[in-house]
């Protein structure tokens, strides 16, 4: 259905010669490690079905332009190159050209496209839409000109030229849509970019909630996301005094000087605000280990309850959760969920909730009957579904 749409958006808009690529990039939900990739600590996400498809040709000359199927984002249009000028805060097209920026500078001298963009993620849900309009963005630039390229080095390079739109994150989503494996979870460990992949048991099901508030990545939302990034450095250097660690660089650093609980008990040499961002970083590091461990070995319930634990830390210590997210991750649990948590920076979004097979169609109900219903939210199909493990980006001639 997306493809059709694309091609006729493509031959309305753009015209003869007809595509001969089409990119898919995957948006991804973090199962747990939220808040800790930029801290360089490991994340535990899977890819899921629904992402962001191009399709495009290649051009003789620099410029770049860029049609979207959805009407509240206007047409772009600009010059590949190592400096790219940026749009206001929060426009798409930041996106493109924080891909193209990047790539440019990497790969060098390349030729422009013509492309059209249609995506099924619901857009500030906290299921990577940016970061996959990102891959997609660089596969559709490589591809056209013939660029090979390494995966994980690509992920690394986007995931610094994101910051372009002005968002000091890590690297997990550039990392999964790159390198997703289909019917896996995948542990991302950082400096250096390392993929393990761990088999997601068949009877689990992953259910993705939306609170109907958007997860901006622009504004207030930005500038508190950003925030905690340095508040957590903050405690991080404190902490490293604290232990003697004083060439701890990052959180994996400190990981590797002190085992985790002597790291917890030196939380409390923090002020309150810094302590609590602390205790919730270190305290997820562990949760991550845990979680994939439980994976392993199909222990359902024990991952159940380590989200349940990343939810309220979440909640209480790095303060980005709202009452919808909180309601939302209530009705889950009742409903028949092992364990719910918020999933993506917070502050809006969505949640995952954990259910067996047997489970997962009541717990389906419940959110439905007494989150959205109330809500006159209509159609669930954009904002109420089960995760499937999906492979990474993919190019594709036409």
């Amino acid at each position: 259905m997306l493809r059709d749409l694309l091609d006729a958006a493509f031959a309305g808009g753009l015209g003869s010669p007809a595509p001969t690529l089409a990119v898919h990039a995957p948006g991804r939900v973090n199962l747990i490690g939220e808040h800790v990739d930029y801290c360089g600590l490991p994340v535990f996400p899977v890819a899921i079905q629904r992402g962001v498809t191009m399709l495009l040709r290649s051009r003789d000359d620099r410029s770049c332009a860029w049609q979207n199927l959805e009407p509240r984002f206007a047409p772009r249009r600009f010059a590949l190159g190592p400096a790219i000028p940026p749009l206001a805060a929060g426009d798409w097209g930041n996106y493109l050209q924080a891909a193209a920026q990047a790539v440019a500078r990497r790969y060098g001298d390349l030729r422009g496209v013509d492309a059209v963009v249609g995506s099924d993620l619901p857009v500030a849900a906290g299921l990577s839409s940016s970061a996959a309009l990102v891959v997609a963005t660089a596969l559709a630039l490589l591809g056209a000109n013939d660029v090979p390229f390494d995966r994980l080095e690509l992920a690394e390079l986007l995931a610094q030229g994101e910051r372009y739109v002005g968002t000091a994150g890590g690297g997990m989503d550039q990392a999964i849509s790159l390198g997703a494996r289909p019917g896996h979870a995948t542990r991302i460990d950082f400096a250096p970019l390392h993929l393990t992949h761990v088999a997601i048991p068949g009877a689990w099901r992953f259910v993705i909630a939306s609170s109907l508030v958007r997860a901006e990545k622009s504004g207030p939302a930005q500038r508190a996301y950003n925030a905690r990034t340095a508040e957590t450095a903050a405690a991080r250097e404190v902490v490293a005094g604290y232990v003697n660690a004083p060439g701890a660089a990052s959180y994996a650093d400190l990981f590797a000087a002190r085992p985790a609980e002597e790291l917890l008990d030196a939380g409390a040499t923090l002020e309150p605000l810094l302590r609590r961002r602390y205790r919730h970083v270190v305290s997820e590091g562990m949760r991550v280990y845990a979680a994939e461990a439980a994976m392993r070995d199909g222990d359902l319930h024990g991952f159940g309850t380590l989200m349940d634990a990343s939810h309220v830390s979440l909640r209480d210590d790095y303060e980005v959760s709202i009452a919808e997210l909180d309601q939302l991750v209530e009705i889950a649990r009742e409903g028949g969920a092992v364990g719910a948590r918020l999933t993506g920076a917070g502050f809006g979004g969505c949640v995952v909730a954990l259910a067996g097979a047997d489970a997962v169609e009541q717990v389906l109900h419940e959110l439905r009957t007494r989150f959205y219903e109330p809500r006159a939210a209509g159609d669930t199909a954009d904002v109420l579904f089960v995760a499937q493990a999906a492979a990474g980006a993919a190019l594709t001639p036409r």
